[in-house]
């Protein structure tokens, strides 16, 4: 059964497909310049490149730039993300660095329409109330490009229902065996864009959904040789590691 999602193609994210997409930002740790921080991020933006990051609310539903559900691996400190406020948050430095953990109103006011933006929400079953929200209005009045996608079908259905303007992509990986989910939550949800894993980019999925005319991304990119891959099934990488 082929894909079946309506004919609607969103010219909005066009820009997606035209640059590359600096995974977590233009991070380089050997240069003291970490993942998701405004110094990748301001890095990214004088590259010339489009800038994909990952967002995870505080206890208090501040949407903050930050991947893991921990602070262990990237900060001198310990304990669970989603414990503690924006305000403690805000203070938490990136490993021995002048970065801190940044809300994503920070980061929107360092980009200001110079990069598009590609906003990964983090998702946590039953845990996630009030995110979705706090996203939209963090990007209220907004005027530069930006798209939000999740793992997450939850938040996926949250968006769709509350704030069906914003551009919104699934992000998946998986073989031809995930083909009825992927395709169920991408119509469900009516997705603009997709954003999948290089390692199972070549399935059926991605096939009947490149066929909609949406755009594709690809992650994670970490040579030319994944990029010449990704060229065959997707419009545009999201990259690190190199310069491509």
């Amino acid at each position: 059964m082929a894909l079946d999602l309506s004919d609607r193609v969103n010219h909005s994210i066009d820009w997606m497909r035209k640059t590359p997409i600096a995974h977590r930002g233009l991070h380089d740790s050997e240069a003291g310049i970490f993942e998701n921080t405004l110094s990748a991020a301001n890095k990214a933006v004088a590259a010339g490149f489009s800038i994909e990051v990952d967002l995870q609310p505080s206890v208090d539903r501040v949407p903050m730039v930050f991947h893991d559900y921990t602070l262990d691996r990237l900060t001198n400190q310990n304990g669970n993300f989603r414990d503690m406020n924006a305000a403690a948050l805000i203070g938490v430095t990136i490993m021995n660095t002048m970065d801190v953990i940044s809300p994503l109103s920070a980061l929107l006011n360092l980009v200001d329409g110079k990069s598009g933006l590609v906003l990964e929400m983090k998702g946590q079953t039953g845990a996630d109330k009030g995110f979705l929200k706090a996203v939209a209005a963090a990007l209220e009045g907004y005027e530069g490009p930006f798209a939000i996608m999740s793992f997450n079908h939850q938040l996926l259905e949250d968006a769709r229902k509350h704030v069906p303007h914003m551009p919104l992509g699934l992000v998946a990986e998986g073989g031809d065996e995930e083909y009825d989910t992927h395709r169920e939550i991408a119509e469900k949800c009516d997705v603009d864009f997709l954003s999948y894993s290089i390692k199972t980019l070549e399935c059926r999925f991605v096939r009947d959904f490149k066929k909609t005319g949406r755009p594709i991304i690809s992650w994670t990119i970490k040579s030319p040789q994944d990029a010449e891959k990704s060229a065959k099934y997707a419009d545009q990488i999201t990259f690190e590691g190199f310069t491509p």
